[in-house]
């Protein structure tokens, strides 16, 4: 069924297209008198209503099968009520529904019926033809991937739109203009010649035009559904635009040289030049035609193929590129600088091979530079290379907060502490037994390595170190909570130098998010501020921290007007927080009465001072740090000039659960 679906999906796109540019190629050709002109032009318009049937037909059939899947048995693809609920009742079902009408609105111009008496009629007839098909065709995006993304959804559909109508323009003008030219370049075609040579030309601008219009969007639809190089490379979705690019390029490749060598051709003596170049020119179109439809089938592949930013990659490569060797090595610094200068130098070899018109002097020169470039670049990207994994950019299916975290130093504690110790320095009781020492998981270097290296780690083990597997003893939810709670550790060691100041435009410490309750109010978490309010985190001890209290109460007023919202939390994370304030002082911020204790065991791992407040930015990384054990009293203005540090920076840095180690 899925095989039958997917062909359906291409015979609908290929009639569409074509349906699309037929029209098109005709307004570009214009109108004519010429007896094989006037039979191209009939022939466009006979094949006009045959590929309006099939789309039609093919379209229906694509619905169909939705139908079927989404009344899951196969049945009712063939059942008009459930044709018509899907039909009616899903967007998607509504958005075919609205093509089908256009391509059978179209249908009324290509049917033959309508009387072309003056020249604006024969416009207006095609134009008509033409605007319709396109934009059934452009319609499409309401109903594929981008209507899915958020946020921005109208944004991909409008630059899906502009993809798919461009393809129409320029992709399925192919086969008629290349029917145009097989015929003009007969002897029998002598009449046409000089308006196939026109419409080439016309064509071939416009072409520039719109494939410059495909790349502009391709590229904006690429980066929205595909994250990053993983995603390109270790994704079925990916590797489909893979295929696709390359055989797009192809299409441009046999494009540019019609365009340079063949089209200027065309002028030439007609038995000698102009009727062979016309020829050639008609077999390389119809090449790129084919091309096309190639591409198109990779496109219904993608169609129905889940985008790579919502797929796990796997890494095919044993290694990566990294930058991280070259903040601890001066040697890796030295040896990336000499081996990019001298493939550079190789680049510039190649350049010259490309302007050199001596062919005696071009061989060794190209020679000569392609080893330079492959020197060069070998020594350059040497030390940036390191050990990489299947899950290397897995993205964590467990986000990073105080829940997992706590679950996750449950499992370090029975799994991995005999050999990491308590702290994660690396020296638990069995450490001097290995082979080689555990890491310490509180240096730098943990932070090197992606939440996948982790993961691939944990999971399979490390035979040289002698870690054994978890992935038969623990759950992958157990993993990766553990691994949540090795990025705690990774970072706490830098941590422990953040003070109650701001470093302007330096955001790196994600903040753990966390769920709390104020009774009797719902749940809320420290997520639901992000992007809207800062967040200060208040752990506080009664009766130490009740002077305090009365300042935050105090100024909270002008806290919310600055956009910071305040969450405390009681070190004794009672449940009868509210009551044991009492009226002094009149708290109207948030006090946290559930959910307290999975907060304490993360943030008191960066103070354990019995007050201690955690100034947390909008987009939810963790910017300053006061408690009681470095000042006894915090100035009020020193906390709003931090506050106003903070509203004035430009985002620059990605959310904090972008930014996955």
């Amino acid at each position: 069924m899925s095989t039958l679906a997917l062909a359906l999906r291409w015979i609908h796109l290929v009639a569409s297209v074509a349906l699309v540019g037929g029209a098109v190629m005709l307004l570009v050709a214009g109108a004519s008198d010429r007896p094989t002109a006037l039979a191209w032009q009939r022939r466009v318009a006979r094949a006009a209503r045959w590929l309006l049937l099939v789309a039609v037909v093919a379209g229906v059939g694509v619905l169909a099968h939705q139908t079927a899947l989404l009344e899951g048995r196969a049945g009712a693809a063939f059942e008009p009520r459930a044709l018509l609920r899907v039909a009616t009742e899903t967007q998607g079902g509504l958005v075919w529904l609205s093509r089908l009408a256009l391509l059978a609105l179209a249908g009324f111009f290509v049917s033959g019926g309508l009387r072309v008496v003056a020249r604006v009629d024969w416009v207006a007839l095609h134009g008509e033809t033409a605007a319709l098909a396109a934009l059934a065709l452009a319609l499409a995006s309401a109903a594929g991937h981008a209507a899915a993304v958020e946020p921005g959804a109208i944004r991909a559909i409008a630059v899906d739109f502009i993809h798919l109508a461009a393809t129409g323009v320029w992709a399925g003008a192919l086969p008629a203009l290349a029917l145009l030219l097989r015929a003009a370049s007969r002897e029998s075609g002598a009449d046409a010649r000089p308006y196939a040579v026109v419409a080439g030309r016309r064509f071939s601008r416009w072409a520039l035009v719109t494939v410059i219009a495909l790349g502009l969007s391709g590229v904006v639809n690429a980066t929205t559904h595909i994250a990053d190089v993983a995603g390109l490379i270790g994704t079925t979705y990916g590797r489909l635009l893979l295929v696709k690019l390359v055989a797009f390029a192809l299409a441009l490749i046999v494009a540019a040289r019609h365009r340079r060598r063949l089209l200027p051709a065309l002028s030439g003596d007609a038995e000698t030049i102009g009727r062979p170049a016309m020829r050639r020119l008609a077999a390389s179109v119809t090449t790129e035609a084919v091309l096309i439809a190639a591409v198109l089938a990779v496109v219904a592949a993608l169609g129905v193929t889940p985008p790579a930013r919502h797929e796990q990659a796997a890494w095919p490569f044993a290694f990566r590129l990294a930058t991280a060797a070259l903040e601890r090595s001066t040697e890796a610094r030295w040896q990336v600088l000499v081996g990019s200068q001298v493939a550079v130098i190789g680049l510039v070899g190649l350049l010259c091979v490309a302007m050199l018109r001596r062919q005696r002097l071009r061989l060794p020169l190209l020679a000569g530079a392609l080893v330079l470039v492959t020197m060069g670049g070998a020594l350059a990207l040497i030390p940036l290379a390191v050990d990489a994994y299947p899950t290397t950019y897995h993205r964590p299916t467990v986000p990073y907060t105080a829940t997992s975290i706590v679950s996750g130093m449950a499992v370090y504690d029975e799994h991995c502490a005999v050999c990491h110790g308590r702290s994660g320095g690396g020296d638990g009781p069995a450490a001097p037994r290995l082979p080689r020492p555990p890491a310490d998981l509180r240096a730098p270097h943990t932070g090197d390595h992606t939440a996948g290296d982790l993961f691939w780690w944990v999971s399979h083990g490390i035979a040289r170190a002698a870690m054994p597997g978890f992935a038969a003893t623990l759950s992958e939810e157990q993993r990766w909570d553990v691994i949540n709670y090795v990025r705690l550790l990774g970072v706490l060691e830098t941590a422990r130098w953040m003070g109650p100041t701001v470093d302007p435009g330096r955001a790196w410490l994600v903040a753990p998010d966390f769920s709390y309750t104020v009774a009797p109010a719902p749940p809320r978490s420290l997520r639901d501020y992000r992007g809207g309010r800062h967040v200060l985190l208040v752990l506080y001890t009664l009766p130490r921290s009740r002077e305090r209290l009365a300042q935050l109460a105090d100024a909270y007023q002008m806290l919310t007007t600055l956009g910071v919202e305040i969450i405390a939390v009681p070190t004794d994370a009672s449940p009868d927080a509210i009551k044991k304030l009492g009226d002094t002082p009149r708290v109207l911020f948030p006090v946290v009465t559930d959910g307290g204790l999975d907060i304490l065991s993360v943030y008191r791992r960066f103070d354990t001072a019995p007050h201690a407040e955690f100034l947390i930015d909008r987009r939810g990384y963790l910017r300053a740090r006061w408690s009681s054990r470095t000042e006894t009293a915090r100035d009020m203005n020193r906390l709003l000039a931090e506050i106003q540090e903070l509203n004035q920076e430009k985002a620059d840095a990605p959310p904090a659960d972008e930014h996955v180690h």
